[in-house]
């Protein structure tokens, strides 16, 4: 599933599109992605309309209409945007596309897991308002990484870090890597952690956030090679740090990777 990082990335596909007037609404009504939503209402209320702008939350994307349109989007675990010139011609997994006079906005889903929702009114849709903070936003305060931790002492670190609702946009690379470059293991309680070591969970997961934002999610290009991403993907690499064989096991329905030297 994309991270935080991809969807920046994925929404920054649509970027073209701005400025320009959608002409026609092409969608698959019974698509499990419009679950939900109000197809029809989608599909009058954006034609005519502009595209303005674009911001990602986590794993979310809104996209801004002119008068107060918005169109909510979520990639789930297959979804995929791109913008293609015309003439366009929707392929069997184009679930929804935007078409203005040059160019064809295409959001395709092959597993339909993602999401379509439609929004309309002059301010930021309420679910948006209710959105945790990001690992690298002003909110994300040590206060409430502590507050966190403290409420799921049990939990091993590397699966309270993929739950949505206090790491938004954190997934399973990203999870190791922090834990990685922590050198604590997966299995970590989270109530474990000393104060020295939340404060530098806090930073760590900003620098990771920032980092990717800035490679990722800017031209895909990778993190830095020092870090354990690059080596994390295939069987029988080692760790970038210290050259001993990386870890691949199951923990709590997710794999994780890790160094069984650097990470005690």
């Amino acid at each position: 599933m994309p991270e935080l990082a991809e969807v920046f990335y994925f929404a920054k596909q649509w970027d073209v599109g701005q400025g320009q007037l959608i002409a026609d609404v092409a969608l698959h009504e019974k698509s499990r992605v419009f679950r939900g939503c109000d197809v029809a209402a989608l599909q009058s209320g954006l034609i005519g309309q502009k595209l303005r702008a674009f911001r990602t939350h986590g794993k979310q994307m809104l996209f801004e209409f002119s008068n107060g349109h918005w169109l909510g989007l979520h990639l789930g675990m297959t979804g995929d945007l791109k913008s293609r010139p015309q003439p366009y011609t929707p392929e069997k997994h184009d679930h929804l596309v935007l078409n203005t006079k040059k160019l064809a906005l295409v959001f395709t889903d092959p597993r339909m897991f993602g999401r379509v929702q439609y929004f309309c009114g002059k301010a930021l849709p309420e679910p948006w308002l209710k959105l945790p903070p990001q690992p690298m936003d002003e909110g994300f305060t040590l206060p409430r990484v502590q507050s966190i931790l403290q409420r799921h002492p049990k939990t091993p670190l590397k699966a309270l870090l993929l739950d949505q609702r206090y790491f938004p946009g954190v997934g399973n690379w990203m999870a190791d890597e922090v834990m990685w470059q922590m050198r604590l293991l997966p299995t970590t309680p989270a109530g474990e952690l000393e104060a020295k070591q939340t404060s530098a969970l806090r930073k760590t997961l900003k620098k990771v956030c920032e980092v990717a934002l800035k490679t990722i999610g800017m031209d895909w290009s990778d993190p830095p090679e020092s870090w354990l991403f690059l080596h994390r993907w295939d069987k029988n690499k080692s760790c970038p740090r210290c050259g001993v064989g990386l870890v691949k096991e199951d923990l709590r329905g997710r794999t994780a990777c890790w160094c069984p030297a650097c990470q005690r």
